[in-house]
């Protein structure tokens, strides 16, 4: 298994509160988190890091080869609602903080099955043959709109309120994550990644920059091209292949 990646500040923001963390048990298991910090000043900093690190060090605790599909699922349970816990207790004794929180997207990656879970508007996605498929839905108001036909995908890709989201890590006592479990084939690569990239880069141009099966450059090429297309937001791109 390939894991490449890489966090940018953009061209517009003075400050990247993007984070980010990949590891692997295994040549035939690796697992990644990528957050998306929001709360003005330093607050998108602090939630995002400490979100990683909390659902980090549960993964790294917790995973077993034996596992289950089910105890897979129980342990992203596990590790995004602990992340969750966290974050607001620590926005809570501190009243400048208040309200922080981050996005979040994580994947175990085992063989060929991917297990996803997410909260917020970053997105996991899978690339293969000149084809792509975005494997997470937004929690956004955009996607709500979206979703209900108010709304249709041309005009939701300007609309002004984008960049609402209807969860996120740390803004409430309690999370509603969303799990996936999909099959991989050997030539899928999975792309997770904030709204730095999925913004500013599109479906055909993440194909086109992946097509020559050069992994280890995706993620720098991804991330270039967002700062060409504008760079307004901070980019955080995580590439896992076989």
């Amino acid at each position: 298994m390939n894991i490449v990646a890489k966090t940018d500040k953009g061209i517009v923001r003075d400050s990247n509160q993007d984070a980010y963390a990949v590891g692997e048990f295994s040549d035939e298991v690796v697992w990644s988190v990528v957050c998306d910090g929001m709360g003005g000043a330093a607050g998108g900093n602090i939630a995002s890091a400490l979100a990683v690190k909390v659902i980090s060090d549960k993964i790294n605790a917790s995973y077993r080869d034996e596992m289950r599909d089910s105890s897979i699922h129980n342990m992203l349970d596990s590790a995004l609602t602990a992340a969750n816990i966290e974050v607001f207790d620590f926005a809570e004794a501190k009243p400048e903080l208040r309200g922080m929180g981050t996005t979040v997207v994580c994947a175990v990656v085992r063989n060929n099955q991917a297990y996803i879970a997410h909260a917020g508007d970053s997105r996991a996605y899978v690339i293969n043959n000149g084809n792509i498929n975005q494997i997470t839905t937004d929690h956004s108001m955009v996607q709500d709109l979206l979703s209900r036909g108010k709304i249709t995908s041309e005009e939701a890709e300007n609309h002004p309120n984008k960049n609402i989201i209807t969860r996120a890590v740390g803004v409430d006592k309690s999370i509603d994550i969303d799990f996936g479990q999909i099959d991989l084939s050997d030539d899928d690569v999975l792309l997770l990644c904030t709204d730095g990239l999925s913004n500013y880069v599109t479906n055909n141009e993440m194909i086109e920059i992946m097509s020559d099966g050069k992994y280890y450059a995706f993620a720098d090429r991804l991330v270039t091209r967002a700062n060409k297309n504008g760079g307004g937001d901070n980019i955080t791109v995580v590439i896992i292949s076989k």
